[in-house]
């Protein structure tokens, strides 16, 4: 299969190389962490050509002898002399025992630089921390851009290549579809979604209320961008029948962002400079998977507004940035992202459809007292400034999704 570079990922691996730290490649299943090494191996051997690059895939039968800490320790050393530019890249990691082992003592003695990614169901943030006390940085793989989608899949930007992006989402697998192949499509998105549930979450945490999980899980797709409570939560859950505490729905909760499918975030109070806890929005990493899990591929339009935001919070992710709910002492912005010293401020709708629709959009950027940059992103055909709210920069989707920021 041809490899597609990615080369915002590419970039911030490469920024990362020999400075004395391991780097893991995280994300959901099938957002191509392994292609991505694949791609760094490449760029290694191109612009390193004098460096020695030890790629072992744990998919590959012919590295089926590497089993243990030692075997893999022992390999390293065999292949990799001191002194040099090594480079150590494997792909499932966790399928060698112990692996950690190795790789602690390969970075002690300075032998390499190590770069990994691994499966989901072993290798959660948490386990790495523990396991790489403080060696390692993590480096999210998210899905497709809008930008990348559209060389994955060989198109034109327009508005009807955004419309199939908004349908169909950032799943790199779908490059091996034609658009029209709707029953193919679906099939696929939901196998992605069936392995993450039943390795990520099920077996990995012992689940078995699996009716209120799927439940929940279609609740978190339906209400992408609402402000829910656990409470709430189960609630609404046990009016359909799924009878589990608070304390049961929030470890579920948990359970499915830890998989990575889904992301929490927290609200801001932009004034008082404090977060909130309690009560969050929940948005998919991918919103193609929550498209299929709804049932509402391709007809996206009674959702509209869900899936803007939702992929509109996923391109400030994969630029860099944290995200929160701005809570105002009158209204709410949908996003303050921030990123070191750089914070702004978004609003998302569909169109401002109505005087009511300006005034709630534009007036709570305007309430915001500091200079940092305020977008209103729609899919309006005719935008740019709006004469009572100058400063504010009102700006097409499809714009946005192609803007460093």
């Amino acid at each position: 299969m041809e490899i597609i570079d990615r080369p915002i990922y590419i970039e911030r691996i490469v920024k990362q190389l020999n400075r004395g730290m391991m780097l893991v490649l995280v994300g959901q299943r099938r957002v191509g962490k392994s292609f991505l090494l694949k791609s760094i191996e490449t760029w290694l051997y191109a612009n390193r050509p004098n460096a020695n690059v030890l790629f072992i895939d744990k998919d590959f039968d012919s590295c089926n002898f590497i089993k243990t800490s030692e075997d893999l320790y022992s390999y390293a050393v065999e292949k990799l002399p001191p002194g040099a530019e090594n480079y150590l890249l494997i792909d499932e990691v966790q399928d060698i025992d112990n692996y950690e082992i190795a790789l602690r003592s390969l970075y002690a003695e300075n032998r390499c630089q190590i770069l990994v990614t691994g499966s989901n169901a072993y290798m959660f943030s948490s386990e790495i921390a523990t396991k790489f006390s403080g060696r390692y940085i993590e480096i999210p793989v998210r899905s497709l851009s809008y930008e990348e989608f559209i060389v994955f899949h060989n198109l034109e930007d327009g508005n009807d290549t955004l419309m199939k992006y908004l349908q169909f989402g950032g799943m790199p697998g779908l490059a091996n579809y034609e658009f029209d192949e709707i029953p193919e499509i679906k099939g696929y998105l939901q196998g992605v979604i069936n392995t993450i549930v039943l390795k990520d979450i099920v077996a990995r945490e012992q689940i078995r209320n699996f009716r209120f999980l799927e439940n929940l899980i279609a609740f978190i797709a339906d209400n992408v961008g609402q402000l829910v409570s656990i409470n709430n939560i189960t609630k609404y859950l046990k009016s359909q029948g799924s009878k589990v505490s608070n304390d049961s729905a929030s470890r579920y909760i948990n359970a499915i962002c830890s998989a990575l499918i889904v992301g929490s975030m927290e609200r801001y109070d932009i004034h008082g400079k404090k977060i909130f806890e309690q009560i969050e929005k929940y948005y998919f990493i991918d919103h193609g998977l929550r498209n299929a899990i709804t049932n509402e591929m391709p007809y996206v339009f009674g959702s509209i507004e869900k899936i803007l935001e939702n992929v509109v919070r996923n391109q400030l992710i994969i630029q860099g940035f944290d995200t929160f709910v701005g809570v105002l002492p009158g209204g709410e912005v949908d996003f303050v992202a921030r990123k070191g010293i750089q914070t702004i401020y978004v609003q998302v709708a569909y169109k401002l459809s109505s005087p009511e629709t300006i005034k709630r959009e534009f007036g709570n950027l305007r309430a915001i007292n500091d200079d940092y940059p305020k977008y209103v992103v729609t899919m309006e055909d005719i935008t740019g400034p709006v004469k009572d709210y100058p400063g504010i920069i009102h700006i097409h989707l499809r714009e946005f999704l192609k803007m460093k920021l």
